[in-house]
Formats: C-alpha cells, sequence, structure tokens
C-alpha cells in the first residue's frame, strides 16, 4: 500500500471512531438526563413526603452511607426526618451547598491544573 492509501485508510479509521464516540456520547447524555429527571422527582416527592404505595423506607444504614458520600465531597445534605418520625408541616432546612468537590490527585499523584478558562472540564481530574 502506498502512503496515500494508509493515510487514506488511518482517516477513516479516526472518523469512524470518533462517529462511534459522539452517538454513545449522546445516548448516555440522554440515559443521565432522564435519571436527573428522575432524581428530582423523587427529591420532590421526598420533600412533600410522598411516598410510592407500600414503598418501605430506606435502611437506617443505607441512609447514613449516602450521608457521608455527600458530606465526603462537599455536597448539600438535606435534613428529612425518619420513616418512623411523624411528618410536620414546617419546611425542611438544608444546608447551603457548596458547588464542586474537592480535587483528587489522580494516578500520577498530580492534582488537576487550576485555570480560569470557562469550558466545563468538571471530570479532568480523571486523567491525572
Amino acid at each position: 500500500m502506498s502512503a496515500t492509501e494508509e493515510l487514506a485508510r488511518f482517516r477513516a479509521e479516526v472518523g469512524a471512531a470518533l462517529t462511534r464516540a459522539r452517538r454513545a456520547s449522546g445516548e448516555i447524555g440522554e440515559r443521565n438526563a432522564k435519571l436527573r429527571e428522575r432524581t428530582r422527582d423523587l427529591a420532590v416527592r421526598a420533600r412533600e413526603h410522598k411516598a410510592e404505595p407500600g414503598a418501605k423506607a430506606t435502611p437506617a444504614d443505607v441512609r447514613e452511607a449516602a450521608r457521608g458520600f455527600r458530606v465526603d465531597r462537599g455536597l448539600a445534605v438535606e435534613q428529612v426526618p425518619d420513616a418512623a418520625e411523624p411528618v410536620a408541616s414546617a419546611p425542611v432546612e438544608t444546608a447551603p451547598a457548596t458547588l464542586g468537590s474537592l480535587a483528587v490527585a489522580g494516578p500520577s499523584g498530580q492534582l488537576p491544573r487550576v485555570s480560569d478558562d470557562d469550558e466545563d472540564f468538571s471530570q479532568s481530574r480523571i486523567l491525572y
């Protein structure tokens, strides 16, 4: 094969890989949007103290693990009553949300670069 044919084949393979990546990204974006919508609906129902008929309360150890996960990452944690507690009509107070999470060193031991660039590279720390 000539260099021109090799280059054309390489470009075709790169183009096909980009097409697959874009398609996968779009599918994941749709799935994440549906998950966010479902989570938002569940959060609204929890705030309004509405549960599905016959739904069981989340076990205390699971709630505590979820709370610990959110606290470790600097996310807001809502204080909601236990299922056994009577539901009060007062609004639930939440701690102020801290946007973002703490940077974590990657496999190379480096922290992600700090930049004033306005593009979203929220997952860039995975690459380090």
